[in-house]
Formats: C-alpha cells, sequence, structure tokens
C-alpha cells in the first residue's frame, strides 16, 4: 500500500471492505473520486490470497474474478491498480478490451489468470472462441452498473452472467459467488436490474444519491454558441494545469481540438472513432503534460482518473444528471477542490435550469468576468457531510 502512495480509507473503503470480506453482495453508490476501484479490489484480492492459489490440472490458474467495465480506458485503469496492488502478491490479471489484436489476450486467457477485467463486447468475442473457462470464478463486479446495465450493454452483460457460475441459467452452479455494484450514480432501473443477479445485497450510500462531489465548484457563463470555441481559447490561454473539455458529438471533440491547436494550445481529441493506439496516445499525452487540454466526449467520463485536473468544461450544457456528475467528477477526486464551467447559449437555458435543480444546486454566473483574471473567480460550494448506509434490504 505504501509504494501506492495509500495512506489512509475513503468514506466507501471503510464502509465496503468488511461487507465484501464477509462474503456479501454489494450494492455501493459513492461520488467520483471516493476510491472506488480500490474499494473493490483489495478485499477480493485479499480473500483471493486467504484462499490461495487453485489451479487446473495443468498447474494454470483458474479465474476466480471477473469484472466488467463499460470502456476500454476504465478496464485498462482498473487492471493498472491491480497491477500496482498485486506486485508482491503472486496474483495474475489481464485487461480485455477491443480495438487491439486478440491474440495476446487469448493467449493469456488460456494460459490461466486470477482476474480479468473486461468490456462485455471483447470477453464475448473470447468466450465465443473458446478462450475462457469461468467454472471457477468466485466474484463478479460491475464498475459503473448504470452504464453496464444500460439498453446498449445489458444484452451482453446479461449473456456472460447468466454463463457464471451462481446463475440460475448456469446448470448446477455453485450458489456462492459475490456480486458487486458500484457507481457515482444507481438509477431506480438499474437496482430492479441488479436483483434478477443479487443475493440478499447489502447497500452503501456515501453522500447524497447521485450527486456531484461537494468539493467541486459550479460555474456557468453565458455565451453563444458560435462563440464558445473563442471563449474557450482565451480561457485555456490563462488557465494553469491541465483541463479536460467535453463535447457532446465526435465530430464536435475532433473539430474543437484542432481549432485549439490552432490556436497554439496543445490539445487533444478523445472519442470512439480514434484508433486505441490514438486514444492511448492521447490519454497518455494529457497525463504527461504534452497536451494541456484533452478533448473528448463520454468515453472520458468514467475511468479517467489523472491527478491536478483542477477543470473540467462543458461546451454543452449535458442533458442528464447522470452525465453531469460522471463529467465534473473528474476534477474534485480524493478531497481534492476542483471547478466545473458549463458553457451556456441562450437555448440551454432550460436544460441548465433542470440540472440546478436536479442537485440544488447553485451555479455561479460568471459570464461578466470574460477571463479577465488569470484565474476564474469562485464562490465555495455548499458542503454536504457525507453519509453511509450499509443496511440489508429488510433494514432499508
Amino acid at each position: 500500500m505504501k509504494d501506492r502512495r495509500y495512506e489512509r480509507t475513503t468514506p466507501v473503503q471503510r464502509a465496503a471492505w468488511p461487507i465484501i470480506l464477509e462474503g456479501h453482495d454489494l450494492v455501493a453508490c459513492a461520488q467520483t473520486g471516493t476510491g472506488k476501484t480500490a474499494a473493490f479490489l483489495l478485499p477480493l484480492m485479499q480473500r483471493l490470497l486467504a484462499a490461495g492459489i487453485p489451479s487446473t490440472a495443468d498447474g494454470a490458474p483458474r479465474t476466480r474474478v471477473l469484472i466488467l467495465a463499460p470502456t476500454r480506458e476504465l478496464a485498462v485503469q482498473i487492471e493498472d491498480d491491480f497491477q500496482g496492488f498485486a506486485y508482491h502478491t503472486g496474483l495474475t490479471g489481464i485487461a480485455v478490451y477491443g480495438g487491439v489484436p486478440m491474440h495476446q489476450q487469448d493467449v493469456a486467457l488460456r494460459s490461466g489468470v486470477d482476474i480479468i477485467v473486461a468490456t462485455p463486447g471483447r470477453l464475448m468475442d473470447h468466450m465465443r472462441s473458446g478462450a475462457t473457462d469461468f467454472s471457477g470464478i468466485q466474484a463478479l463486479v460491475l464498475d459503473e452498473a448504470d452504464r453496464m446495465l444500460d439498453m446498449g450493454f445489458w444484452p451482453d452483460v446479461r449473456r456472460i452472467v447468466s454463463s457464471l457460475p451462481g446463475s440460475a441459467a448456469a446448470d448446477g452452479a455453485d450458489a456462492g459467488r459475490q456480486t458487486l455494484l458500484f457507481s457515482a450514480t444507481m438509477p431506480d432501473e438499474v437496482m430492479t436490474l441488479a436483483h434478477d443477479m443479487m443475493r440478499e445485497p447489502r447497500y452503501v450510500q456515501i453522500g447524497r444519491r447521485g450527486g456531484p462531489a461537494t468539493t467541486i465548484t459550479h460555474l456557468v457563463v453565458r455565451v453563444a454558441a458560435q462563440k464558445k470555441a473563442d471563449w474557450l481559447c482565451r480561457f485555456l490561454r490563462r488557465a494553469s494545469g491541465p483541463v479536460l473539455v467535453f463535447s457532446r458529438t465526435k465530430h464536435g471533440a475532433e473539430r474543437l481540438a484542432r481549432r485549439l491547436s490552432t490556436a497554439n494550445i496543445r490539445a487533444a481529441a478523445l472519442h470512439a472513432d480514434r484508433s486505441q493506439s490514438q486514444r492511448s496516445a492521447a490519454m497518455e499525452g494529457f497525463r504527461s503534460g504534452k497536451f494541456k487540454v484533452l478533448v473528448a466526449t463520454d468515453l472520458a467520463a468514467r475511468g479517467l482518473d489523472i491527478d491536478g485536473i483542477e477543470h473540467v468544461i462543458n461546451v454543452e450544457v449535458p442533458t442528464t444528471r447522470e452525465t453531469y456528475v460522471h463529467r465534473v467528477g473528474r476534477a474534485g477526486r480524493a478531497s481534492s477542490t476542483g471547478t466545473a464551467i458549463t458553457l451556456m447559449s441562450p437555448e440551454e437555458s432550460r436544460a441548465l435550469a433542470s440540472l440546478e435543480r436536479a442537485f440544488e444546486l447553485r451555479m455561479v454566473d460568471e459570464s461578466q468576468s470574460d477571463v479577465k483574471d488569470d484565474t476564474v473567480r469562485v464562490d465555495a460550494p455548499t458542503r454536504r457531510e457525507s453519509s453511509v448506509d450499509a443496511s440489508t434490504p429488510a433494514a432499508s
């Protein structure tokens, strides 16, 4: 833990660890940047180590933990955290995701690993080729569960879950499989689907359900749609540190990144139409400081954990509360402070009002400042105390 610079636990970790170590199913909802990855990885690894390292007849490790994630970036990040935690343990793991050749993943899966972190589509490809063996699965984790269970991912997730031990569709399955769902937002429809795959789950709720972290200050700038790129250029020339900019569309992100580069602002684009090598280069360049600005679609709203992001800018007003929470949560992580700036054109006023009502937020209007100062002036947000609910279904 010292190697990973972990000095203290976070509320979600303190609440989740005893439940996971006792073998219970768990639904955990906590704000972004609160340490949810370590909240499930560390206790699962402790359970694996306590049980020893079983192997197949030919001596290969048996896969005991499957973690599903909605994006390649999040899968890579979880697997990177696992490798850091597991360095002295002998446990093995692999990230399985699309956009790269399947061969190396296939070899690793057939050789055997303790933990698989995967996106559903690519994992289904490997299942069809016969590269996976889930007979030893003891725990299933759905990270960013609201995305994993939405209409786009649910068919693949359902097929994967039904093939695992402990599922109703798995003939003669061991009913002891542990299922863990983690997310920053947990809509009611997700809870309904979750009950179909869980056994008497416990619940952990950190902070206000579905709300942004209280360490984030929320600003709105009123600016005409056609002038947003100019406003952004002026702001970025004065801003210090990395800035994450969100665009609603892939085309918009690409066009804005080119516009910033033309203005001599080091920027890269991140969206689903870019190749995996391009996406990796954009992420690593942003992480290392090669790029001051990352212009992204919601692909980067989950799974992007980069120190030092003080400003997240929405070029358009997000259309859903979940989108807003996950975007602005890239700043203000691990108890640090951050600022979320939303650029609002006149036709977007209704969407903004809806966000303000949903979160009981007061977005400070900085429209008249025109970024005259070196830094944006902000008012401190109202801070709410985090609450923890680790109840059983009967108690809730």
